[in-house]
């Protein structure tokens, strides 16, 4: 790390680019505050111990404040102090005495310490967050770094893959790879640990074209989970959006991250990164002073209006990022476009999406945010994926967001499970989410891509806990099981957790396929959480943000070798079947071959009775979309038996030289593809799914 000599001179400089940027001769800083008085630019030793130099930054255009040194080197500590009035009640808390890291950041030294030193307030004061501290923090935070000149991309180019054929895998950088036997020990739960052989192989047997990680921006543990031994593990705690969270270093730091996604292009395997936005680290107006709180806490965070001194809380997490104003918005973009166009990302599932597309006003589909990603020639080509929804008032948006846009479908989650638990009702929703979930989603040119399809994700039961607990039980999080939510629509069928119950286990493996085969033979986009094809467990932890330990990690050596099997080859289905994962919505329209697109019926081949909420099975018979010249080819019959009762499915007359073949079944996920030859009924088991494919010439 490079020793700061003192500033000898340090001039205007350049307000256009944000940040601490080396251009070969010197840096420039430059850090928005439309309301500081004067902002100074302090300097460390190369331990981060000692500050050597402290100085204003000396001109200001806008709300920019800006400086240049000559001669400071790549390698440099440095930090900001701003100055200006500490007046809560009116939305501004500037404390000299607090450093504050540079939201603009590429790289942080030293780690966060959770004290009292770090709040703006008196933490002695009578009541809380009244007077201003008299305590230097310097000590107790994070140092930026200066980094060496950026560099475009030059690895691999993005795979590019068509969302049609896209199949999104949930992973945790460490939980996926820390106990991995394929994976070099030095390198597991590390960036580079991704571009290992043994992981790549792993996607690639299981058809995955997209590997969604969980957040990777710079984040701090919470202080509360600090006291209780804990840490953050989901990430979801950010303080330095263009910064990688320095604790999956590997060997080669940052750069082991860019050669992992180059390893993964090569493979044919795009990077999504889960981004917050949405909140930071800082928390509610009881917490630590860090960053954007000290640079402009109005304009970085959205007040009260009946009481700037609190936060609106839209998130759930104490804060809001007013996304709306225009730097902040400028550093929400420039941060995305750095992640693409330097680091080689793909695209961005968006953490409580709808806090981003909110404006005053509240949620607007023509917001900032969006129109300003819609125009962008680097961010709309990405794919974007958002979670609907936050706490905030309108907060529940799904398929409320543009048309380029995909969503994740909590509905499409909650239906299914509750299919195949058995409760009334659900067969008529599941039979939509089939195609798309085109109730929600079929306006404005959308396609059906924009359903994300899943049964499981981070934030809930794994997809076996779904078939072991009926009760979350997260007593390992220190917060009495109080944490998380209730709404699991899970059945352990029979017995709470482990058992050796033959019939049990064979009921809770029947059920595993049923939801995975709901999920990858339906139209949209299927995504699966990582470990779910091996049968990974969290022992009924449906809240595991803090549990950095074997409770959230994939065990590999108790992966289950069947249930992987079966998911690989329900993937290679769909991708050997276009008429799975069709471009256009199907509504039973007639094509030009007089047949309609899609059509339902009972297993006996008659009509349903949609209104029947006892109705517990169907057939779904897919053909080639109506509305487009070149149809998706095949055809395809979906027969679901949710019953308790083995039924006899009457075939439908297949097309012209062509007969059925069974080519899954979940109640027999070993037998192998059988020709059905005439017109004949077939034996259905109950709670069972399976698949007939038009294919060859009849007989």
């Amino acid at each position: 790390m490079h020793e700061a000599a003192p500033i000898i001179s340090i001039v205007a400089g350049d307000h256009t680019r944000l940040g601490a940027v080396f251009d070969g001769q010197g840096v420039n800083f430059a850090v928005f505050s439309e309301s500081a008085t004067k902002i100074e630019l302090c300097l460390f030793s190369a331990d981060g111990q000692r500050e050597t130099t402290r100085v204003a930054l000396p001109d200001r255009t806008g709300a920019v404040w800006h400086g240049y040194v000559p001669g400071l080197r790549p390698g440099t500590l440095y930090g900001f102090r701003a100055h200006g009035p500490y007046e809560p009640d009116r939305g501004h808390r500037f404390n000299p005495m607090k450093l504050l890291a540079d939201p603009y950041a590429r790289a942080f030294h030293g780690d966060w310490i959770a004290a009292k030193e770090t709040l703006g307030f008196d933490a002695t004061a009578a009541e809380p967050d009244t007077g201003q501290s008299q305590i230097d923090s310097a000590p107790f935070v994070p140092k930026c770094i200066v980094q060496e000149q950026e560099t475009l991309w030059q690895g691999t180019p993005a795979p590019r893959r068509s969302w049609s054929e896209t199949v999104i895998y949930e992973a945790h950088v460490k939980g996926l790879t820390q106990l991995h036997p394929g994976v070099p020990e030095e390198l597991r739960g590390t960036y580079e640990a991704l571009g290992c052989d043994a992981i790549i192989e792993h996607l690639q047997s299981l058809g995955v074209t997209a590997l969604e990680l969980l957040p990777i921006h710079a984040f701090l543990d919470d202080g509360f989970l600090i006291e209780r031994g804990l840490t953050n593990y989901w990430g979801y705690n950010s303080l330095g959006f263009f910064a990688l969270e320095p604790r999956y270093f590997g060997p080669n730091g940052a750069d082991g991250f860019r050669q992992a996604v180059d390893r993964l292009h090569a493979a044919g395997i795009e990077v999504i990164l889960d981004v917050v936005y949405n909140h930071t680290a800082e928390g509610d107006h009881r917490g630590p002073t860090l960053s954007f709180r000290g640079l402009d806490n109005a304009a970085y965070y959205d007040l009260q209006a009946s009481h700037a001194r609190y936060y609106v809380n839209d998130t759930g997490c104490g804060n809001t990022v007013a996304v709306s104003h225009p730097f902040v918005l400028r550093m929400v973009l420039d941060s995305l476009r750095f992640w693409v166009e330097v680091m080689g990302i793909d695209g961005f599932r968006f953490d409580l999406a709808t806090t981003l597309g909110r404006e005053p006003q509240g949620f607007d589909l023509r917001g900032g945010f969006l129109d300003a990603i819609g125009q962008d020639p680097v961010l709309s080509r990405c794919k974007l994926i958002a979670e609907p929804w936050d706490i905030g008032p309108g907060g529940y948006q799904l398929g409320g967001f543009p048309a380029d846009w995909a969503e994740w479908n909590d509905r499409f989650r909650d239906t299914t499970r509750k299919f195949w638990r058995g409760d009334a009702h659900a067969a008529q929703e599941l039979a939509g989410n089939f195609l798309g979930t085109a109730s929600v989603f079929d306006h404005s040119g959308r396609k059906p891509f924009s359903s994300v399809n899943f049964v499981a994700a981070h934030d809930g039961f794994t997809l076996a806990d779904v078939t072991r607990y009926r009760e979350k039980h997260n007593e390992a999080n220190g917060e009495s099981n109080a944490d998380g939510h209730g709404h699991n629509l899970s059945d352990n069928c029979g017995v709470e957790g482990d058992t050796s119950d033959p019939a049990i286990l064979a009921r809770r493996a029947q059920r595993a396929r049923n939801l995975l085969a709901t999920v990858f033979l339906s139209q949209g986009t299927p995504m699966l959480l990582a470990g779910d094809e091996l049968g990974r467990t969290q022992r009924g932890n449906n809240n595991t943000y803090c549990q950095d330990n074997e409770t959230s990690w994939i065990d590999w050596d108790e992966g289950d070798a069947d249930l992987l099997q079966f998911a690989q080859r329900l993937i290679a289905l769909r991708r050997d079947n276009p008429v799975l994962r069709q471009g256009h919505y199907l509504h039973g329209r007639l094509r030009p071959d007089g047949l309609p697109d899609v059509a339902w019926s009972s297993l006996e081949g008659g009509s349903l009775n949609w209104r029947d909420p006892s109705l517990d099975g169907f057939c779904l018979l897919i053909r080639g979309v109506a509305k487009t010249s070149v149809a998706a080819p095949g055809t395809a019959l979906i027969v679901v038996n949710g019953g308790a009762k083995d039924k006899p499915v009457m075939l439908p007359d297949p097309e012209t030289g062509l007969c059925w073949e069974r080519v899954l079944d979940t109640a027999e996920p070993n037998a192998f593809s059988k020709r059905v030859t005439g017109h004949k009924r077939q034996p259905v088991c109950a709670h069972s799914l399976v698949l007939f494919t038009g294919t060859g010439v009849q007989e």
